[in-house]
């Protein structure tokens, strides 16, 4: 709970400064340069930079909390176009204060071609990640202020990571990225995979990772020699092809991965708002765990709900415990239906929020992971829940259940009871 109230104060400060400087850019915006300059410099902070002439700091790096790291803390950005429009140089260093290690990363690029955004880059990174994550190359382009399921990860594998990539706007509806990684795994677990007779509790992988991000109704105009969407279109659609081959460089797996997400909203006349995620992964070949799937899970393992009190996340499954499955096949539809706010007064407008979710999935040769205990997802996990947003700074409150095959005798168990906080950088 005191990590709880941290994240509290921490966002509270954030909102307060947001609000104060949003503030003063207004009452400071008496030309109209001025107000250009502001809504660049808001614009920045949405995408996740607080800019300066030659250097835009990555505001991600500030300051996190995980349950591996404790408190995890450091700086970090990028060059900026003032630096040079042709070539970037960016990295990161952070400190966790329960592990007591630095991580870090530095890397730079140089561009091919300013129309269609194509870059080339190169990054050295030593850092952790969380074991059976699954992310799309193409959302590190899309920030997000707080990610509040890190609160809450426990199982990381530390890597060191050589890559090479290229970003790529292949057309207005269509963005990509190509990489090329050599990485060392070693997991912070007790954990062995068993192959063959061998036993590999560290590994090295040589991976290539095709990724693309379609946005077929999207609309998008070209602005000072960019495509700049306009207008974000619903469908949209994630994919992302990756493929590890052993003996090349030293790896000592092959296997693949295909992963794809879409998002679907539907707005009603009566202002309130459906949307649909399906997300779904397959891999084949020796796949270790570091590499396969969980399903979002984001409820920690203690023994009363209120112990078990944290921030919800976007789409995750908030009764499914930490590490209690992992897959090398999986899907997940998530359904949300946000109801038109209570206009309450100007500045308070709660809004409801109902909420069901739905994961699938299953792992073969499940006996080649030694070490950790999970389950099969294979006879379906169903959730359901509500959420009051909105309700105080951005905060709300979240109430789920947990029914179906994976229903758990001790009824609170079932239960998850947590923050919500969506805020917006307008």
């Amino acid at each position: 709970m005191k990590y709880v109230w941290l994240f509290i104060l921490m966002s509270l400060y954030t909102v307060h400064g947001q609000t104060s400087s949003t503030n003063q850019n207004q009452s400071d915006a008496i030309t109209s340069n001025d107000s250009i300059k502001n809504a660049d410099f808001r614009k920045q902070l949405g995408n996740g930079y607080f800019p300066t002439k030659y250097f835009n700091f990555d505001l991600r790096y500030l300051i996190k909390y995980n349950q591996f790291e404790g408190v995890r803390t450091g700086i970090g950005g990028v060059t900026s176009e003032t630096f040079s429009e042709s070539f970037r140089i960016q990295g990161y260093s952070v400190y966790g204060f329960l592990d007591h290690t630095f991580k870090y990363s530095i890397g730079g690029g140089f561009r091919l071609a300013k129309r269609s955004n194509t870059w080339v880059n190169f990054i050295y990174t030593s850092d952790l990640e969380e074991t059976g994550g699954s992310v799309f190359l193409t959302d590190s382009r899309f920030f997000q202020l707080f990610e509040p399921r890190l609160i809450n990860i426990s199982l990381f594998h530390r890597h060191i990571s050589k890559t090479i990539g290229i970003e790529h706007q292949l057309n207005s509806t269509l963005l990509t990225e190509t990489q090329f990684s050599l990485r060392k795994i070693d997991p912070t677990y007790n954990y062995t995979y068993i192959l063959n007779g061998d036993s590999f509790s560290q590994y090295d992988l040589s991976l290539l990772t095709l990724s693309l991000q379609w946005d077929p109704f999207s609309s998008y105009v070209y602005e000072d020699d960019e495509i700049k969407e306009k207008r974000t279109g619903y469908p949209r659609f994630s994919i992302q092809y990756t493929k590890s081959f052993k003996g090349l460089l030293g790896s000592d797996f092959s296997f693949s991965k295909f992963d794809f997400r879409a998002v679907q909203q539907f707005n009603h006349k009566s202002s309130a708002l459906t949307e649909v995620v399906f997300t779904s992964g397959l891999a084949s070949g020796d796949i270790p765990i570091s590499h396969a799937y969980h399903a979002y899970p984001n409820n920690v393992n203690k023994e009363t709900i209120m112990n078990r009190f944290s921030v919800a996340g976007i789409n995750s499954f908030e009764t499914m415990y930490f590490n209690e499955f992992f897959s090398n096949q999986f899907m997940t539809l998530i359904l949300r239906h946000k109801l038109k706010p209570f206009k309450i007064s100007p500045k308070f407008k709660p809004q409801l929020v109902l909420l069901t979710k739905l994961a699938y999935g299953d792992m073969k040769h499940s006996t080649r992971h030694q070490g950790l205990t999970f389950s099969k997802l294979n006879k379906g996990f169903s959730e359901s829940g509500i959420e009051l947003n909105k309700l105080l700074f951005g905060f709300g409150l979240s109430f789920a259940y947990r029914y179906g095959a994976y229903h758990l005798p001790k009824f609170e168990d079932n239960i998850a009871f947590k923050f919500t906080f969506n805020l917006t950088l307008d």
